[in-house]
């Protein structure tokens, strides 16, 4: 960061991040906590959650390790739901698709759901800069820091937390945060409206499947009232340029 401007996207990007730091908090000990009533050890546990970077991935696959589930289906069920974020990179490629690979690769790793959310918003304003991949670093690297410490702890505490503590109910909390601001229309609230409804119903889906339908459910309801709204205004475009014609 040789430059005033793109140090500053990156402080930018880090302080946009730590209002949802204690929501990832609980996940992250969640995590640590039931790797270590597994029985793995402290050093397998780091390895696993550096090498999946995904916190409800992981999770998945420590709950299946312990009902003894086919490894084959453990791959298939962290594959779905990581499949989120193929949608993330679809969404953001075009914003970073001109970086140097020093850039794309670290980025590409360290892309989750809050620098997704966050960024995005930024890539996509109006008044987005030239260094707004600053601000997405300062995202990631902030959150990547904040889920590494998190999941530590969690192995230092092991099962010193009590359960009355409800640390899970955190975990919803936070991504609540990210998608609240993120709604600015009527087809983001119909998209946001209808996946959470499917995700709610379809929450007993066996591999997780509910939280990939949630998912392409709300991208439809988002872009078919988005449709329905352009037909709309065409329509109104039309007859109004018809009146003015007549006149």
């Amino acid at each position: 960061m040789k430059k005033p401007e793109e140090k500053q996207a990156f402080i930018s990007g880090v302080q946009a991040l730590l209002p949802l730091i204690p929501g990832v908090i609980p996940f992250g000990l969640v995590t640590g906590i039931t790797a270590t009533e597994q029985g793995l050890s402290p050093l397998t546990t780091m390895g696993m959650t550096l090498l999946f970077y995904a916190g409800s991935a992981q999770l998945v696959a420590l709950q299946l390790l312990r009902e003894d589930v086919l490894p084959l289906v453990i791959l298939f069920t962290v594959l779905v739901v990581n499949l989120r974020f193929m949608m993330y990179s679809a969404s953001i490629a075009p914003h970073v698709h001109s970086l140097p690979r020093r850039w794309k690769w670290p980025l590409s790793y360290m892309l989750s759901d809050q620098a997704y959310a966050l960024s995005i918003l930024k890539f996509t304003a109006a008044d987005a800069s030239k260094n707004v991949h600053y601000f997405f670093a300062g995202t990631a690297i902030a959150m990547w820091l904040s889920w590494i410490i998190s999941v530590m702890l969690g192995i230092v505490l092991g099962t010193g937390i009590p359960a009355s503590w409800s640390l899970d109910f955190a975990i919803p909390l936070a991504f609540l945060a990210i998608l609240v601001p993120a709604i600015k229309n009527s087809p983001h609230l119909a998209a946001a409206s209808v996946g959470g409804l499917v995700a709610v119903l379809a929450i007993d889906a066996p591999y997780n499947l509910g939280l990939l339908l949630a998912a392409i459910c709300g991208i439809l309801a988002g872009v078919t009232l988005e449709q329905l709204q352009l037909k709309a205004d065409s329509s109104a475009d039309n007859s109004s340029a018809d009146n003015k014609e007549s006149s």
